[in-house]
């Protein structure tokens, strides 16, 4: 019997997402539309992939098992493709669905890979951005990018850039407030917190000692936003001290807008990776992103002078 590799597509999309709800809405069809294929080919397979309850849907062992095999073969149809349309040119046949933190992705990210788009017209991208935690595997996406400490020992990753935090407020705030002299003076200011923290806020800074623990305070502030652009404006407006990443206060600092504190005791830096499923084939339009990216950021444009 000859199946309809929509079918399974479909099935591996609810799969990953979790149910049927969000399936179709990451695939743009309805949701009737997008059960019926599903039980088309559990009609075809003469089994059931599925348990369905009202909170939600699991695979059975039959279903895990064929989602297993199912994504072995795509990759090998994507690793064929890869390698036919190589040995024509070296166009990149295929699409890719990236999930990114909005300002490096509006910022630095978009920039390279457009310029893919541009050399590659057979490639075909969705590119999400979003502060908060994106899971690649529930979302179908093929890369991510995270900027921080890696929790998620399932995913693959590559550091692709350094992320130098810096400490800054604006001279009207310092003017009034004066400026701490210390990373303990930090706790008598208001500062600007990342809201998206699951838990109270805290600074983490380089260790007082070569091969010392970091040192952290716990901040307080009245003001909590999930987006580093909204923390920057902020403290451009003189409402506190907020602790950045330097892609994103970089331009700040340049006009004067905002100047950096404590700079002989910065806050932690943080990395810049890659992520990606462990998958037994990576596709050559995810290998030539992430080199891609490498190479655009191993000078970080933001620590230039006059970069955006």
């Amino acid at each position: 019997m000859d199946y309809d590799f929509g079918d399974i597509r479909a099935f591996i999309q609810v799969v990953e997402s979790g149910g049927v709800n969000a399936a179709a809405t990451r695939l743009n069809v309805s949701k009737s539309q997008l059960s019926a294929r599903v039980a088309r080919l559990e009609s075809e397979l003469r089994t059931k992939l599925l348990h369905r309850s009202p909170r939600g849907i699991t695979t059975t062992d039959a279903g895990q098992r064929f989602y297993v095999h199912m994504c072995e073969v795509l990759a090998r149809m994507q690793e064929a493709v890869d390698e036919v349309s190589g040995d024509e040119s070296e166009q990149i046949v295929g699409s890719l669905r990236v999930a990114a933190p909005m300002t490096f992705g509006t910022a630095h990210l978009g920039p390279v890979l457009y310029g893919l788009l541009r050399e590659h017209p057979a490639l075909e991208l969705t590119l999400e951005l979003d502060d908060r935690y994106v899971d690649l595997l529930a979302g179908g996406y093929d890369l991510g990018v995270r900027i921080g400490r890696l929790h998620d020992s399932s995913l693959m990753a590559r550091r692709i850039a350094p992320s130098r935090r810096v400490l800054v407020c604006s001279p009207d705030y310092a003017r009034h407030n004066g400026v701490p002299e210390t990373i303990e003076d930090i706790q008598r200011h208001d500062c600007i917190c990342y809201g998206n923290a699951s838990v109270a806020p805290y600074w983490q800074f380089a260790p007082a000692e070569e091969g010392g623990p970091p040192r952290q305070i716990v901040v307080r502030g009245r003001i909590h936003l999930n987006n580093g652009e909204s923390m920057r404006d902020a403290a451009v407006a003189g409402l506190g001290i907020a602790a950045l990443p330097a892609f994103i206060a970089a331009q700040a600092l340049r006009a004067g807008t905002l100047i950096e504190l404590l700079p002989d005791s910065p806050p932690s830096a943080d990395a810049i990776y890659a992520v990606y499923p462990q998958t037994r084939y990576v596709s050559r339009a995810v290998r030539a992103v992430i080199d891609a990216l490498v190479a655009a950021f191993e000078q970080p444009p933001w620590e230039h002078r006059g970069a955006g």
